[in-house]
């Protein structure tokens, strides 16, 4: 019989080539907290129902308290100070075994790796643990409550980024400056209306990670590998514990959609737009060319041949991250896109791309905030920029001569044959 909790109705051991090849847990460890804090939801909610004896339940649940603890003072969480039953934020960790519990591949994922450690600490009660419940809601609602807290956080560092900017802006924000089309000197705008749109354009990011955040907020638990279980289930009290306020209206449908991580991979891929953007003209500024910026050494780096050379590498690397986010969100959609019902294999895959997404993006917004804190416009340089071009106020020259009288496009072509030098009248 092979040694693994799946292994019953098996009597050979898989071959070692393919558990490794088969093993998430390199990926999904980084889930290990929210695994806990539902299956602690889950035996409560077991010992409530009488579907499991009151002692095991007990043994498991203060066994879970004692791993979740654990796990939080190994990576300097609340637990670390006391706090009994903490909410984890987003985990990030490379480490198989993050938490010194001998995990290892063999483990095949960490909700498996959280059982086994279980049962070594407190015996054949473990073995209760998982009544009612299948990996595929299992993993659906650990994803569900890590997609939440990321999603919130991506809201607050978009945030604080629209903090920064505004601070930025209030350091001139009627300062004339060039406004452009097609890269051409178009009209004159102002210091604070041109950081004021990407203020908006992070605005609307910010509304959507947390409209994104609101979706996610739904539990699987409860629908087993599809089709439910013949247990008496609670399943609105198990998510109303765990912060969730709705559950799923379809048992297939829980343990199959992935939408939520596939709207929040799309609201990064547009925030990176927006990041790129405004990289992008960063870039252009701080060339010798435009000079409408100046940066501190702090936020810029060096050449290791030419010595006058000072780059804004940071924002460079921001706009080259968006393929990596846009990769990731292509990745997910052709995952998804001719799977059948209800749960695959292949959704295990999601993990990667989704959370590089999220990391990607949230480093991009902090990368960025700290960037613009050595961030200084040249207020004199801008004006002088537009005081230089007498062409720019030409829609403004084109619309007084419209208050005199001249229909638009005669006061169009006046102005036009006037700035090309020919006598317009």
């Amino acid at each position: 019989m092979s040694g693994a909790l799946w292994g019953g109705r098996f009597e050979e051991e898989p071959l070692e080539a393919l558990v490794a090849f088969g093993a998430s847990l390199p990926v999904d460890v980084r889930l290990a907290l929210y695994d806990l804090r539902g299956s602690l939801a889950h035996i409560r909610m077991l010992k409530r129902q009488g579907i499991v004896p009151a002692g095991a339940a007990e043994r498991i649940e203060a066994g879970l308290r004692t791993m979740l603890r654990e796990a939080w003072a190994a990576i300097g969480g609340a637990a670390a100070a006391g706090t009994a039953d903490p909410a984890p934020a987003p985990v990030r960790t490379s480490s198989v075994d993050p938490f010194g519990w001998g995990w290892r591949l063999a483990d095949e994922d960490v909700h498996m790796a959280i059982e086994r450690t279980l049962a070594e600490r407190i015996g054949p009660d473990a073995g209760w643990l998982h009544t009612g419940r299948s990996r595929n809601d299992q993993v659906a609602l650990d994803m569900h409550l890590y997609a939440v807290d990321v999603a919130a956080a991506l809201e607050k560092a978009v945030e604080g980024l629209r903090q920064r900017l505004e601070v930025l802006a209030a350091r001139g924000p009627d300062a004339p400056m060039p406004g452009y089309t097609h890269l051409q000197r178009a009209q004159p705008v102002t210091w604070g209306t041109h950081l004021g749109a990407y203020q908006e354009m992070f605005r609307r990011d910010a509304e959507r990670f947390r409209a994104c955040c609101e979706r996610a907020a739904v539990s699987p638990l409860g629908a087993g590998a599809l089709a439910g279980s013949s247990f008496p289930l609670d399943r609105a009290s198990v998510a109303a514990e765990l912060g969730l306020p709705a559950v799923y209206a379809n048992t297939m449908d829980a343990v199959a959609d992935r939408d939520f991580l596939v709207e929040i991979a799309a609201a990064c891929a547009l925030c990176m737009v927006h990041l790129s953007r405004l990289a992008e003209e960063l870039v252009l500024w701080a060339t010798a060319e435009f000079g409408f910026i100046r940066l501190s050494d702090r936020v810029a780096t060096g050449s290791s041949m030419m010595p006058q050379k000072k780059n804004p590498d940071p924002a460079e690397l921001i706009r080259g991250k968006c393929g990596r986010v846009f990769g990731d969100l292509q990745a997910l959609l052709v995952l998804l896109k001719g799977l059948p019902l209800a749960y695959n294999k292949d959704m295990q895959e999601d993990k990667p791309a989704f959370f590089d997404a999220t990391d990607t993006t949230l480093a991009c917004l902090d990368a960025m905030d700290a960037f613009l804190s050595g961030v200084e416009p040249d207020l004199e340089r801008m004006r002088a920029a537009v005081e230089a071009d007498p062409s720019i106020h030409a829609t403004r020259m084109a619309e007084d001569l419209v208050r005199q009288g001249v229909p638009f496009r005669e006061a169009h072509a006046q102005v036009g044959r006037r700035l090309r030098g020919v006598d317009g009248g």
